[in-house]
């Protein structure tokens, strides 16, 4: 596969052209790279001798690529977008629609007439966007609402003491109603005050940064992002520095914001995003207070089960798209054994490996950085060398069986 590369300003000079092996861009930074048939970045295939966009073959024939029971569940399109992410500086506070409440922004927007490019466009489809992000090096992200008596444990220290009020709802509210009525304060202060605000929290955080990373991460966004309200996020939303490995589920409303690190994602085939700080873009409160699920909830933290010799599955929530991890060694190969008619895309992180399907010289060797999608109707493959995977592909409850 050939694929695109996002160059958004919170990426990487280096991250992702090591990870191709090849020399780093300078001074313009990568941050995704997409493996998968999204319209706005299709990747390319070698096919009949030739570089084709995925996303047209999948529009001439798509059977044979995606299998009968993906289409019958998701239509003639891929359902998930396989991405790596390279965070050099910290990306938007932001939230996931429903299902619902896509197809009915979707709706809306067109009526309106505002044109999938305009950037105020909140819905460019009509797809729900769960999401899974498994850290590759150490990464940091915030994720979803801590309950009020946290809350209130980081702000009370720093709060300035003539503002004591604000605080009311956190304590005398119930939980996800009380978390609504302070964000939805935090988000409708008037620029001039919530700029006065963040100034004089970060004042008093760093006169306590030693004592919580909260702290130290609202300072480090002050920086980036001087008085964007968003800052503030670090005290209300979780904040987890994830080790190699180690993964995170986002569903539909969960707030989130990744600050630092270089992780895979993959995710629904959706580029539905609603906006709530850090960001120089498009925020509608009224429609990010729609979307975002305030109920707090513990922090979950992933890690894959192994299902074979050399394969370790992530527990997965979305009928989209699960994650698996192959570990390969000369000793310890991979047989598909005979597959599901369901695509998959392999991504090289690590290593060398090749793969063999059919009969004699049907075989790719895959290295650090390289992917392949595999076809529905390839009904075989096997993986040989010495290298670390990831494979992306449909749910396996849709298919009846357990790998």
């Amino acid at each position: 596969m050939k694929n695109a590369i996002q160059p958004y300003a919170w990426g990487s000079v280096t991250a992702i052209a090591e990870l191709l092996g090849r020399p780093a861009p300078g001074n313009e930074p990568e941050a995704e790279l997409w493996m998968g048939a999204h319209p706005k970045a299709p990747s390319q295939v070698w096919y009949q001798d030739r570089w084709q966009y995925l996303d047209e073959l999948i529009r001439k024939d798509p059977l044979p690529i995606l299998g009968r029971i993906a289409i019958d569940r998701f239509g003639p399109q891929l359902p998930f977008l396989f991405k790596v992410l390279a965070v050099q500086h910290p990306l938007s506070i932001q939230a996931h629609p429903d299902k619902a409440t896509a197809k009915q922004g979707f709706g809306r927007e067109n009526q309106l007439g505002i044109a999938l490019t305009d950037p105020r466009r909140n819905y460019r489809d009509v797809q729900h966007k769960p999401e899974c992000v498994v850290a590759l090096t150490q990464f940091t992200a915030l994720c979803g609402f801590r309950d009020a008596a946290a809350i209130l444990d980081l702000l009370n220290p720093i709060w300035p003491k003539h503002r004591q009020d604000d605080l009311d709802s956190l304590y005398s509210e119930k939980e996800a109603a009380g978390l609504q009525k302070f964000f939805n304060y935090l988000m409708t202060l008037s620029k001039d005050r919530q700029r006065e605000l963040v100034g004089d929290l970060v004042s008093a955080a760093k006169q306590r940064r030693s004592t919580s990373p909260s702290y130290q991460w609202m300072v480090r966004l002050h920086t980036a992002y001087p008085g964007d309200i968003g800052v503030l996020s670090p005290c209300y939303l979780h904040l987890v520095t994830l080790e190699a490995g180690q993964a995170l589920f986002l569903k539909a409303g969960k707030l989130h914001a990744y600050l630092k690190g270089v992780a895979i994602e993959v995710m629904a085939n959706s580029d539905n995003v609603l906006r709530g700080g850090l960001t120089p873009k498009h925020v509608d409160i009224d429609e990010l207070l729609n979307v975002v699920d305030f109920t707090p909830e513990p922090l979950e933290i992933l890690t894959p089960d192994p299902i074979g010799p050399a394969i370790k599955r992530y527990p997965g929530f979305a009928d989209e798209f699960e994650l698996e991890t192959m570990d390969i060694r000369p000793s310890n190969p991979y047989d598909s054994g005979p597959r599901v008619e369901a695509p998959e895309i392999v991504l090289c992180i690590e290593g060398q490996v090749k793969m063999q399907w059919g009969g004699n010289g049907c075989d790719t060797a895959l290295a650090r950085g390289e992917s392949v999608i595999v076809p529905a109707q390839l009904d075989r493959y096997r993986l040989a060398g010495d290298g670390k995977l990831y494979k992306a592909g449909i749910h396996h409850r849709l298919f009846g069986q357990q790998s």
